[in-house]
This record gives structure tokens, sequence and C-alpha cells, in this order.
């Protein structure tokens, strides 16, 4: 099984973000020499009260600490931004990774983000369309004349070509059904958020899996994504509930707050190391995925905990 982090950038109100850098490169530090293959991040905008790093400079400042380790956004709010500028800098990020940067893209789901960026969110999954396949174009090196619904290009070529013949991967988060078969359809991997259950999970794989079939390709990897403590629940249930609380929010999570043992069972992996190294091989099992991301730390979370529990699932999945 392959173990990758997600990298918490939120803050909540009044901490010092600058005096927090030093915990975030300890955790990639502590992921990298625990076994952990890859890094991800995520992508907002406007999240106040909470505070949030910017993602594409956020990679570029972790990357010398991830040395060997794959990295990426989980994910990119494709739809919002100009696939010239993300093609150019995606292609920076696979330089500075030597070739170990993969584009996590997704739709976006946050109405003010859309409305405030210029974009319609109706328009968000044929934008992000004809986006990757403009980018995949740019990423050959050769020049490009594209005229799209959305973008233009005529006879130019991006100033830098990625590592990788090919390009950069292209792997999609997707949460509901329409989406899961465009994953399948368009991108090089499915990326699962941690919120549903492994019940709901296990019928979204089907759909992934059918559609990649069709596609003309069975063999397309899903990648699992979970909220991970390794130790006792009333160590986590606080940071992760304020997590939550941003989530219900922002339309991602219930906004009528259910018991938190309640929610976690079959989401989360919470529990001492045999416990949640069953509950990993029970994911296994069922999904069939060997790609397992964790988030082990939160907004309010001791960095100390959070640490103790990325080397102890190192020790589990080793």
């Amino acid at each position: 099984m392959k173990l990758g982090l997600f990298l918490n950038t939120q803050f909540p109100p009044g901490e010092r973000v600058a005096a927090r850098l030093p915990d975030l490169v300890e955790q990639v530090k502590t992921a990298r020499d625990a076994g952990f293959s890859s890094l991800w991040f995520p992508h907002h905008y406007l999240t106040a009260p909470l505070q949030m790093l910017q993602i594409m400079p956020m990679m570029a400042y972790i990357a010398p600490h991830a040395k060997g380790m794959t990295m990426g956004p989980n994910i990119l709010l494709l739809p919002m931004l100009n696939p010239v500028h993300v093609a150019e800098e995606a292609a920076t990020l696979d330089t500075l990774t030597e070739g170990n940067f993969i584009l996590g893209v997704g739709l976006g789901y946050r109405e003010g983000e859309f409305t405030a960026l210029g974009v319609p969110m109706k328009e968000r999954a044929a934008r992000a369309e004809e986006s990757i396949a403009l980018m995949r174009r740019l990423w050959s090196g050769e020049r490009v004349t594209h005229h799209g619904r959305f973008y233009h290009v005529e006879n130019e070529a991006l100033s830098l070509k990625p590592v990788r013949a090919g390009g950069v991967p292209v792997w999609m988060g997707a949460t509901v059904e329409a989406s899961i078969k465009r994953a399948a359809r368009l991108a090089d991997a499915w990326l699962t958020d941690p919120t549903p259950t492994l019940a709901r999970l296990a019928e979204h794989m089907k759909i992934f899996r059918d559609a990649a079939r069709e596609a003309g390709a069975p063999d397309k990897p899903a990648v699992l994504m979970r909220e991970c403590h390794v130790g006792a629940m009333a160590e986590c249930q606080g940071p992760l509930e304020y997590k939550y609380d941003a989530y219900s929010s922002w339309g991602m999570a219930p906004t009528q707050k259910p018991a938190f043992a309640d929610y976690a069972r079959n989401r989360f992996l919470i529990g001492d190391p045999v416990a949640v190294k069953e509950e990993i091989a029970r994911y296994r099992e069922t999904l069939g995925i060997d790609h397992l991301i964790v988030r082990c730390h939160w907004p309010k979370m001791e960095y100390a905990k959070s640490l103790a529990t990325i080397r102890r699932l190192g020790e589990i999945v080793s």
C-alpha cells in the first residue's frame, strides 16, 4: 500500500501562520522518513475567517523538503483558472520536483469562489474538459492553435516543457456519478474525497471502474483519501469537528451535526495501531485500492500528535 500525506495548510483566525511553517516542513520530513510516497495540498480562495496558504507558492516552498516524493494539488480548482497559466506552472513544478509532480484537479463547489473570480458555476464541467485537453496539447512542447468555447491559443508553445514525456499526469477529484464518470474518461486517476462512507465509496468504485472499462482503460487507478489519527478519538475530535464545521458552512458536509462517533464510523481511520491497520485492510479489500492519502492534522490539532500518527502509519503499512 502506498501512503500519501495530505498537508493541512489552513489555520484558525488569529494564529501567526508564518510561525507554523517549520511545523509543516517537519510533517513533510517525518512522512518522507516514514516511507510515505506522495504529498498533497488543498486549494481554496476566500476562506476567511479560516486562514489558508495558497497552493502554488506553497508547493514550491515545500518541494526541496520532499525529495523523492510525488506531490501535487488535491485538488486545484481548475475551472476558475486559465489553462495556459496552469499548464505553465505545472511544467515548472514538474521541473522543480524532477518529474515527480501530479496535477490533481477538480470542479469546485463553492459558489462564492466562482462569483468572485468571474466564472459562471454552470460552466465548470465544460471549462475543466476543455482545459485538460488544451493543457495536454501544450505539454507536448509543440506549437498549439486552439479555438474553443472558452480559451484561444494561436500558434503558441509553452515557455517550459515538462520533464516527463507526455506531460504531467492529471488526476481528478470527483464525488458524484457524473463527475466520477468524467474522471474515468479524462483523467489518469480518480481522487476520492474523505467524506463518503465505505459503503458509498464501494458504489462509487463500481461506477468508476465500469466507466474506465468503457473508456478502454480498465486498470486506471483510484486513490483513496481518509482522515486519520492513530490514537484516542478524544485527541482528534475537537480539531476534526472544527474542520467539518467549516465544510458544513461551505456545503460539503451535513449542516445538521450528527454525533461525532457516528459520523466518523466508516469514514475516518481513528484508533490504536491494530484497529487502524485492520481498517486499512478492510478498505483495501473492499475497494481494491493500493494508494491511501491521509490527513493527520487539522486546525487546532497538536503537531506532536500528528507527527506520532505519521510515524505509526509508516510502521503499520510497511
